[in-house]
């Protein structure tokens, strides 16, 4: 089996499971975090003076996934250093902290007569994901006015690999 739908985790209004300490394991909700799947958060070259900022900002409450924010990072990134190497600096300003569990069920045939159902069914940590506020920024793309259209289209194939309604915001410097 591999990873669910985003629909089955992307309500925002479920309780957070998120406490995790490193200093003390035995006060932690999640005993083990899962992996994180985005790594790289300042892309491009944050020394130069730019023109304009375009941000892509979330029209609704919404939960993401660390893979789908990874996706979209690399969608847009690729894109960047494509069509205007070194003149921007590519910002994601979301960080998964929200820990996601599932209840993993038995199907098939005699399933019934080996799994309880939801007996004591906390779930075990299976990924990780950002809570995402209408109105919030997601990504923040810093330009010079000459390169706008191509950071409109990677907001765009950024946006597409996000569930979710965005818009994006265009910030004079």
């Amino acid at each position: 089996m591999g990873l669910r739908p985003a629909h089955t985790c992307r309500d925002v209004g479920k309780v957070s499971w998120t406490r995790f300490s490193k200093k003390r394991p035995r006060k932690s909700f999640v005993k083990a975090l899962p992996h994180n799947a985005v790594q790289i958060f300042n892309m491009g070259d944050a020394g130069k003076p730019y023109e304009m900022e375009m941000e892509l900002v979330a029209n609704r409450p919404i939960q993401l996934r660390d893979n789908a924010i990874e996706a979209a990072r690399q969608a847009a990134n690729k894109y960047l250093e494509k069509q205007i190497l070194g003149n921007f600096y590519f910002r994601v300003l979301i960080f998964p902290h929200n820990v996601i569990r599932e209840n993993k069920m038995i199907v098939g045939a005699g399933a019934d007569r080996l799994q309880k159902g939801m007996g004591k069914a906390f779930g075990r940590a299976t990924d990780r994901a950002a809570k995402v506020k209408a109105g919030q920024k997601i990504f923040t793309i810093r330009l010079m006015k000459k390169d706008f259209e191509v950071v409109k289209d990677a907001m765009r194939r950024a946006s597409q690999k996000l569930s979710g309604a965005y818009h994006t915001e265009v910030v004079e410097l």
